[in-house]
């Protein structure tokens, strides 16, 4: 039996202060092969600090010396409702919890991930980095009446890089959130990351993304990213574990 309570309307300060942003990684059959992993027999998610949150016109993602840094664009839910041991069945309850959405870049140092999968270490330091989750503005809950049937995109310098409908998920978002609360209770303002299509790859700095999402074939401009890349000026360095 799930328990769901709401809270009020999502705003963009507010994405600052999700209490936890969770990752389900291995959710498009493409990307799997196109990273060489193994197919996961339930869905599989990971957790970004919220500090890693890069709200539109903050600035640009800075890349770690060191780092081969990676795009990896997707749908993220975010959570207006008290979520704890929902039913995997129970799409409405799951659609439900939904406040509203966003688009998401979540960034990936992939030589650190590589390095992690290769000595079974965590992913954290991949993934945690600051600026490495720039996000849309807050979409309306209206504005995408089936989230499993819209066209994400993301291109760098112009060219296209990723461009896939979210009919391609392996585990939908009923499953998703299910798996999710029976580990962990999904609060009011949580950010549940979907999964990115096929198509990852590395920028650099001096390169420019921009990612979108249209419904219908029409563009939302609320879910609109524009984000530049910039070398790291901090002590960090990427040396092996």
């Amino acid at each position: 039996m799930a328990l769901l309570m709401r809270r009020g309307m999502a705003t963009m300060a507010s994405l600052k202060r999700a209490g936890k942003v969770i990752c389900i990684g291995r959710n498009y059959a493409d990307h799997i092969t196109e990273l060489n992993s193994a197919r996961p027999k339930q869905p599989f998610f990971f957790l970004k600090p919220p500090s890693s949150i890069l709200l539109p016109g903050e600035g640009p993602v800075i890349r770690p010396k060191g780092v081969d840094l990676h795009y990896e664009v997707e749908l993220a839910l975010i959570l207006g409702k008290r979520v704890r041991d929902l039913s995997a069945q129970d799409e409405q309850a799951a659609l439900e919890a939904i406040e509203s959405y966003a688009l998401s870049i979540d960034m990936t140092a992939r030589n650190i991930q590589n390095e992690a999968k290769k000595k079974g270490l965590p992913w954290d330091i991949s993934k945690g980095f600051d600026t490495f989750l720039p996000v849309s503005k807050v979409i309306n809950k209206a504005a995408i009446p089936d989230p499993h049937n819209i066209e994400l995109y993301l291109t760098v310098n112009g060219k296209v890089q990723q461009n896939d409908s979210t009919e391609l998920m392996l585990f939908r978002i009923p499953r998703i959130l299910s798996d999710i609360s029976k580990v962990m209770t999904l609060e009011p303002g949580d950010i549940v990351l979907t999964g990115t299509p096929k198509g990852v790859g590395p920028v650099v700095p001096g390169d420019v993304m921009r990612a979108g999402i249209r419904v219908g074939g029409k563009e939302l401009e609320e879910a609109k990213i524009e984000v530049a890349v910039e070398e790291s000026t901090s002590s960090y360095e990427y040396a092996e574990t």
